[in-house]
């Protein structure tokens, strides 16, 4: 089963954090938007695709290409957005998370973990594979203040070009500074560090996570904002196997650390071998400039699909055909 947490946080809203961030009125539809695409094709929350300011598409149109040619089944899940998809979805009754630079950034975290972990006790009793991804502007810099409150060392990953890494070092120190810790302050208390610097997503996931069955195998898809999903499972004595699925993109983002940052947390990778170098579509082929990297489970859709027989190249051309038919309908 493919599982897609959408969530929300005012993260996103600090200006240059998120591409969405860059037109605040965009924010609240991004993550729905993203479900939508994933089961229907489009979104219906909004009447537009969700693109990046230079017009690149979402990421969830890879997804649901693997969708569409492997046929896997799809669950939403709705843990903190600021307005529903259109979707059918599991609504986890939560808030959006704060600015930790400012409040505790997820309120009521125990119940949202327990809630989630009674979640993942029932899937895990219906499937043998889940592939958890996520939807959340301002997700890698949550996942940054994460990694350094609990003494992981290395900088993240960004959905741009170019990663704002001064300004996630600042939104760092202002939050440290409110808490009152250093880097590694918080190292072997996952659910305080969630609680003051995380997000909705990563207790959700978290909890899913640790009410899984053992049999079931788990890929945490998504690039540095799993892996601090796994730091913190790792933090709170989950040692049991973690593949971390992402796309090349996020493996070869210069001014990211994620090859170091897997290493230091201790789960496998799967890197999607995706190439949009050919493409006619100057919105795909700029992919392979950094412009999108990963997203909505790109790469642990590519994954899933594979091991249901269908090659990352079919998966590409499906995504080629899918974005000729939405720039002809715009």
């Amino acid at each position: 089963m493919f599982v897609l947490v959408i969530s929300g946080s005012d993260v996103s809203k600090i200006p240059g954090v998120s591409i969405a961030g860059l037109n605040p009125k965009v924010i609240p539809y991004t993550a729905p938007a993203d479900a939508d695409l994933l089961l229907w094709g489009k979104p219906y929350v909004i009447d537009a695709i969700p693109v990046d300011p230079q017009g690149h598409p979402t990421p969830a149109i890879i997804t649901h290409a693997a969708y569409c040619e492997a046929g896997f089944p799809i669950l939403i899940v709705r843990s903190g957005t600021y307005l529903p998809p259109v979707v059918p979805y599991v609504e986890m009754n939560v808030d959006p998370g704060q600015d930790p630079q400012t409040n505790q950034a997820v309120t009521k975290v125990e119940l949202l973990i327990e809630k989630s972990k009674s979640l993942g006790q029932v899937l895990g009793k219906s499937t043998k594979k889940i592939v958890i991804a996520e939807s959340l502007p301002g997700g890698t810099t949550t996942a940054y203040l994460i990694l350094k409150a609990l003494g992981y060392n290395g900088m993240v990953s960004s959905a741009g070009p170019i990663n704002p890494v001064q300004l996630k070092d600042q939104i760092w120190e202002n939050t440290a500074k409110r808490i009152g810790i250093k880097f590694g302050d918080l190292r072997g208390k996952p659910i305080e560090a969630l609680r003051e610097l995380g997000d909705p997503m990563q207790a959700t996931v978290f909890g899913m996570v640790t009410g899984v069955l053992e049999e079931t195998d788990i890929v945490l898809a998504g690039g540095t904002q799993m892996l601090a999903v796994a730091a913190l499972l790792r933090q709170a004595g989950y040692d049991k196997h973690l593949l971390v699925a992402t796309t090349t993109y996020v493996v070869r983002d210069k001014y990211a650390h994620f090859l170091d940052l897997a290493k230091q947390v201790q789960v496998e990778i799967y890197s999607a071998p995706l190439d949009f170098s050919q493409s006619p579509y100057s919105g795909l082929a700029d992919y392979e400039k950094g412009y999108v990297k990963e997203g909505v489970g790109a790469g642990g859709a590519v994954w899933y699909a594979e091991q249901l027989g269908v090659s990352p190249d079919r998966v590409v051309r499906k995504t080629e055909q899918l974005y000729q038919a939405m720039i002809k309908k715009s």
